[in-house]
C-alpha cells in the first residue's frame, strides 16, 4: 500500500505536544526558520504567518498517565496488499518491534496498546504472534473483514467462518475502516455502510464478543469546499486527496446516519465509534447518538484539537458519558504520515495534559504551522475519579480485561 493511500485510509491527524514558553518557542523560530521582515502593510503569504502567543499563563508537564492507560487506538501493521482500498490476507506490514515500544509505554504509563489493523489470515496470525503472544497484556489485537471477498457467493458465511477463527486466535475486536462507505465499491458503486448484507457480519461479531471499532466519515470540514470559508483550509489544501466533496461522496451527515442505523439494528453488539464518532465539534448530536444506542463507545484519537477547543461543553460530555468513553491516540510507530501521529513522548504528553489539567491555550501540535487549523486548546482537568475509567477502567469492560491489566 503506498503513501498516499495510507494516509486516505488512516484518515486524520493526532495531536503532539509542545512544552516551551512563548518567548522561548518565538527564539526558536527566527534561529531555525527564519523569515523576511516585510514593510508594514505588505503582503504575507498565509504559510509565512507564525503568530506567537504574547499570552504568559501556566504551562504543565505531564510526562505519565496518573493511572496506567490503555490506549486502543494504536496501528502497529498494517496490510500493504491493497487494491482500490481493499486490503487482502497477505501483506502484513510490521512499523515497531516491541523492544522500541515497551520503553515508551513502560515512561509513559501505558499498560497496553490495542493494535487496532491487526489484518486477517496469515497476517492476523503473524500479528497476534510478533505482539499478544511474546508481551502477553501489554498488547492485544484486533482483526478485519475480508472486503476482497464482499458481494461474492458464500461471503456471509466465509466471513462468519473467519471470525470465528479469529476470535479462537485470540483476536479480541473487529476494525472497521473507513474503506466501508467511501472506498469499498461493487461494480463501481459505493458500498453503503448500512447494506443488509452485513448484517450478519455485526451480528457474529455480537454473538462471538468482539467489539467492533468503526471509523465512518472523517471531520465534517473534509466534506466542505476547499475555499476561504473551511476552517481546515491550509491542511485539506496540503492534501486535497483527504477531501470528499462531491465527486459522488455522501455527505458526513449521510455516513453518520447510515453508521447509526446499524448501531440500532444490532443492539447486541458493542460498537466504538472511533475519532469520538466523527462527531468531534458536535458533541451535542454525539451526544443524542449516545443516548439513542447504548451499545456505542466513543474515544478521543485524534480528538483532542477539536475537543480542546471547547473545555466546558467537553469536560461536561465526559462527566456525563464517563463510563463510555475510552482512551485512544491512533499512534503509529515510524509512520509516513504527518509527525503528530507518530508514535512517542510528544503525542501522550500532549493528551495527559488535556486530560489532566486545566492549562490554557496551548498547542495540540508541534509549532510552527498547527496541523489541522489555526486554534489553540485548555486542559479540561478531568476528577480521578473519572480519570480512571477513561484511561483504562472501560476498556477493561469492554474488552473484558482482567482489572489488573
Amino acid at each position: 500500500m503506498n503513501r498516499w493511500s495510507r494516509r486516505r485510509w488512516l484518515g486524520s491527524v493526532a495531536a503532539g505536544f509542545s512544552v516551551l514558553s512563548p518567548r522561548a518557542q518565538a527564539d526558536e523560530a527566527r534561529a531555525v526558520s527564519p523569515i523576511e521582515a516585510k514593510p508594514s502593510g505588505q503582503p504575507l503569504d498565509i504559510q509565512d504567518f507564525q503568530p506567537r502567543s504574547m499570552l504568559h499563563v501556566a504551562e504543565t508537564r505531564v510526562a505519565r498517565a496518573r493511572f496506567p492507560a490503555i490506549d486502543v487506538h494504536a496501528h502497529l501493521s498494517w496490510n500493504e496488499s491493497y487494491v482500490d482500498g481493499v486490503a487482502s490476507s497477505q501483506g502484513q506490514r510490521f512499523l515497531a518491534p516491541p523492544a522500541e515500544l515497551l520503553p515508551v509505554m513502560d515512561g509513559k504509563n501505558v499498560r497496553c496498546l490495542v493494535n487496532l489493523t491487526g489484518g486477517t489470515g496469515p497476517g492476523l496470525a503473524e500479528s497476534l504472534r510478533r505482539y499478544d503472544r511474546a508481551h502477553v497484556g501489554r498488547f492485544l489485537t484486533f482483526t478485519e473483514p475480508l472486503w476482497t471477498r464482499f458481494g461474492k457467493s458464500g461471503y456471509a458465511q466465509e466471513q462468519g467462518d473467519a471470525l470465528q477463527a479469529a476470535a479462537r486466535a485470540g483476536a479480541r475486536g473487529v476494525k472497521v475502516l473507513k474503506t466501508l462507505g467511501l472506498f469499498l465499491r461493487e461494480n463501481g458503486v459505493l458500498v453503503r455502510v448500512d447494506d443488509r448484507r452485513l448484517d450478519p457480519l455485526w451480528d457474529a461479531c455480537g454473538a462471538l464478543g468482539l467489539p467492533v471499532a468503526i471509523h465512518t466519515s472523517d471531520p465534517e470540514a473534509f466534506f466542505l469546499p476547499i475555499d476561504r470559508f473551511n476552517e481546515r483550509f491550509e491542511e485539506l489544501n496540503n492534501h486535497p486527496d483527504w477531501s470528499f466533496h462531491g465527486r459522488g461522496y455522501p455527505s458526513h451527515g449521510e455516513l453518520l446516519a447510515a453508521r447509526d442505523r446499524v448501531f440500532a439494528r444490532h443492539p447486541k453488539t458493542q460498537f466504538v465509534a472511533l475519532h469520538m464518532g466523527s462527531l468531534a465539534e458536535d458533541l451535542g448530536t454525539l451526544a443524542a447518538c449516545l443516548d439513542r444506542h447504548p451499545n456505542v463507545w466513543v474515544e478521543t484519537g485524534a480528538r483532542v484539537g477539536e475537543l480542546g477547543r471547547q473545555p466546558r461543553a467537553a469536560r461536561r460530555f465526559f462527566e456525563t458519558y464517563q463510563d463510555r468513553i475510552l482512551f485512544g491516540t491512533d499512534a503509529v510507530p515510524h509512520g509516513d504520515e504527518t509527525p503528530q501521529q507518530v508514535f512517542g513522548e510528544p503525542l501522550y504528553e500532549i493528551y495527559f495534559r488535556f486530560l489532566e489539567t486545566e492549562d490554557e491555550y496551548f498547542d495540540y501540535a508541534p509549532a510552527p504551522v498547527p496541523p489541522q487549523g489555526r486554534w489553540r486548546i485548555y486542559g479540561i482537568g478531568l476528577p480521578d475519579a473519572i480519570l480512571g475509567k477513561v484511561y483504562a477502567g472501560n476498556a477493561v469492560r469492554l474488552l473484558r480485561l482482567e482489572p489488573a491489566l
